[in-house]
Formats: C-alpha cells, structure tokens, sequence
C-alpha cells in the first residue's frame, strides 16, 4: 500500500514537473517566435539601405553620432570621460537589457524550467557544449596564424529569436519535445557566450569602480533575499551597477546579466491569498449594484478602494522576475534586438568581390557555424544516448535531432555582438564586414536548410496533445 502511494506521489511529482517545463517552453515561443520576424525585416533593410548610393552615407555616419544625457558636466552615456557613439549606446547600454532578460530567462529555467530537472536538460546541455566547442575547433583550425584569430568565439551562438521563429513556423508538427530540447541549448549556449564574453572581451580593469559595482550587487542581493518586490529599486540600482561596469573595464551588458540574478522570483502572496483576497474585495459589491455598474459611470470612492486592493493584490502574486521578464520581451524582441540588428548588420557590399565571401573569414565563420554547429550538436547528442547518459527527446528520431543541429546554426544576435568586440569598426572595419557577411550567410544557410530538413522529416500533423500543449 505504501510502495502504491509512494508511486502515485511520484508519478504526480513527475508530471507536475513534466507541466512545468510545458509551460516554461510555450512562455520561450511566445516571447521569441514572432519577434524573429521582425529582426530579419530589419536585417533586410540594413542590407538595403547600406547599398543605396547616398542614402548609405548617411546610414553609417548617423551610428557614430555622439549621445549625451547630462546632469551638469556629468554625462551618463560616457565611457572613460568620452561621450558614447549611437553605435555604443545600442552596443553597450541598450543590448545590456537584451542580456538583463536573458539573466531573468536563466534563472527562471534554473527554478522551474528546463534547467531545473537535471535529467530533462543533459541531453540540451551536452549539445550545446558539444556546438559550442566544435565551431570554435574548427574556427582555430582554419584561422590559425591569421589575422582574424580574435574572432573565435564568433560562431559559438545559438540565435534563439530566429531558431524558434523557425520552428513556430511549423507549428504543431513540430514535438514538445524538440522545442525544449531547442529552447534549452539555446539557453546554455546564451550562459556559455556571457561567459565568454566576461572572460575574454574585458579591458583594463579600474578596480575601485569594480568594488563599488560589486557593493551595489551586494545590496540588490540582499534586496532580493529579504523580499524587496520593488522594481524600481532593481531598475535604478541596476542603472547605477551598469554605469560602474561600463567605466570598470568589465563588459557592461554582464552587468544586465548579475542584476537579473539578484530580481527575486517569489511573490508576496501565495494565489490561495490571492484568491481569498479577490473573493472579499468582490464581494463589498452586492447584487443591487449590477444596474448602476451597467453603465459607465464614476465610481464611488470605497468602490474604487476595493478595485484597487484587487489591483495591489494582483501586483504581489506575480513575482519581479516573471513581471519584469514580461514586461520587457515586447521591448526587446520588437525594439531593442531589431534596432541592434539595424545598426550592425548594415554590409556596404558594392566593393566586395564576390569570391571573397567564400574565402578567409567569412568562409572560416560559415563552415564553424553550419558544419560545426551541426558536427557538435548531433555527435554530442548521438554519444550521450548511446551511452545512456541522456534520454532521446520523445517523439523524435535522429533524423529530427539532425534537422534541429543544423538549426543551431543560426547564431545571428550574439554572434554579431562577439563580432562588434572582437573587430574594432576603426581600425578592423574589413574584418568585421567580413565578419558579418560570414554571420549572415551560415545564419541563412542554417536557417533555410534546418527549415527544409524539418519540413521533411516531420510528421505531416501534430498530435491532440502537443496542440494543447
């Protein structure tokens, strides 16, 4: 009888668990499926506007514009005392929220999403290392003694707007399954370039603005521990940590990334309270009101008292995180990424030889991302099934898991974030061209070929189940 119960208990832990990562799955889709749209329409156009005579004039001369914020002599947007370009605002200030929401994202998955099961995510995790250290491999072998060596962390990126803006083209075809196995390398593979990215691509370090950045997350992580719902104090304090990095030597989109860490997750109320609390307020109003809240008409004043303790509770039950988190996707998937992409993906490419594209640093960056990717996604998965050290995604097959390593391929936002840093646009300017013709071109390569293979080698309909899913 015990050993049943023990059972059942189990059972249900596993599929709450199982639910969990469900839901974990559709909130990446719907945050990330769409907004790929919108970030290869702004691709496009930045290949469009960066070729049409005079108009590209003006197109690469407004990003290195100086932008200024002051306070008395005290510029905000400055960088060792200089004022920051348009280019390094976006670069260094706005992409710094693209890595805050991907700090809250890491930390959700970490707590109740794919990373919170051990067993759910080594197959991803595996991958993703394996897709990681491949094209860098391969980048070193075919770039060795070259003068583009700084670039090899370039293809490590996974792009997970666009990767899962492909497979939300699919729709219910495509297995639960494989979405989360998609959505969790994706993952792995952001927390690998942060830490790249921290490691690798720091200046000179002025240790006292270092310490007082450190205090300051001291502070927020206290905030958090002793329950400080207040998103202001993040966001301010935040503003302030990023400011230190920037001034620091550290990268300062890092500082996005250890302030999203310090957000708590836990809300103030319990649902049940929350429940319990919408249930009294509600009932203040009696059923003789119905005829005077027909109308639209002005409120009374404990009318409006009991709405707004419904609204305060509404606030307390969703924790920072999930709110931030929420709050802040519409504006980076449809403002800040497709901006970056904007300003970054521009490619004058009236003087360049066409041959060139498939030589040098682009041809290095297409084969690391395209065979790279797909040699170390696949093997790394194919090894660790066969030597049972993970389980095959359900509902899928190798030919499947092929289809999702070429997808992988795709390493589009990142990997031109990598590239901005390790080509100076001065005194680098055709490596980094040729550094983004190459992001461009595998990115396309692995977006169009992942599409197609999927398209084949997927049932032809989604399951009941995986619809509801």
């Amino acid at each position: 009888m015990s050993q049943t119960i023990s059972h059942e208990k189990d059972l249900n832990e596993g599929q709450h668990g199982i639910h969990r990562v469900f839901y974990s799955a559709r909130q990446t889709l719907r945050h990330y499926a769409s907004g790929g749209n919108v970030l290869i329409v702004a691709t496009v156009l930045a290949l469009i506007v960066a070729n049409i005579p005079g108009l590209n004039n003006l197109y690469f001369d407004f990003w290195n514009q100086e932008i200024r914020l002051q306070i008395g002599d005290f510029n905000i947007f400055s960088h060792d005392g200089h004022p920051m370009t348009v280019l390094q605002f976006i670069n260094d200030a706005l992409m710094a929220i693209f890595f805050f929401t991907i700090g809250l994202e890491i930390k959700r998955e970490v707590l109740v999403g794919e990373l919170a099961s051990i067993r759910q995510a080594l197959l991803p995790i595996i991958a993703a290392i394996g897709g990681m250290a491949v094209p860098v491999l391969i980048f070193f072998a075919m770039g060795h003694g070259s003068d583009y060596i700084d670039g090899a962390a370039i293809p490590m990126a996974t792009d997970i707007a666009f990767s899962l803006g492909i497979l939300g083209m699919l729709g219910s075809r495509v297995p639960i399954s494989l979405k989360i196995f998609l959505t969790t390398l994706a993952v792995v593979d952001d927390i690998g370039g942060i830490i790249v990215i921290a490691a690798f691509y720091s200046g000179h370090i002025e240790a006292m603005f270092l310490v007082y950045a450190l205090v300051l997350l001291l502070v927020l992580y206290l905030g958090g521990r002793f329950g400080v719902q207040s998103k202001m104090f993040y966001f301010l304090i935040g503003g302030v940590v990023w400011f230190l990095f920037l001034n620091s030597g550290i990268h300062p989109t890092i500082a996005g990334v250890l302030v999203a860490f310090c957000v708590p997750a836990i809300p103030v109320y319990a649902p049940v309270k929350y429940i319990k609390i919408i249930r009294r307020e509600i009932g203040h109003f009696r059923q003789e009101d119905d005829e005077t809240l027909h109308a639209r008409t002005i409120l009374t004043h404990e009318q409006m008292d009991h709405l707004k303790e419904i609204e305060s509770a509404s606030d307390k039950v969703i924790s920072p995180l999930q709110d931030m988190e929420d709050s802040l996707h519409p504006v980076v998937n449809y403002l800040i990424v497709p901006l970056f992409a904007f300003a970054n993906a521009g490619i004058y490419l009236l003087n360049i030889q066409p041959a060139s594209i498939f030589a040098g640093l682009s041809l290095t960056i297409i084969l690391a991302l395209v065979l790279g990717k797909f040699l170390g996604i696949f093997l790394f998965s194919f090894l660790s099934v066969k030597l049972k050290l993970a389980p095959m995604p359900e509902r899928s097959n190798w030919k499947m898991i092929a289809s999702i390593a070429v997808l992988g391929g795709i390493g589009f936002t990142v990997s031109l974030f990598i590239a901005n840093l390790s080509f100076d646009s001065s005194t680098d300017a055709h490596l980094l061209d040729m550094a983004k013709l190459g992001i461009v071109v595998g990115s396309l390569i692995a977006g169009i070929g992942g599409f197609l293979l999927l398209h084949k080698t997927l049932p032809a309909t989604g399951t009941e189940n995986e619809d509801e899913n």
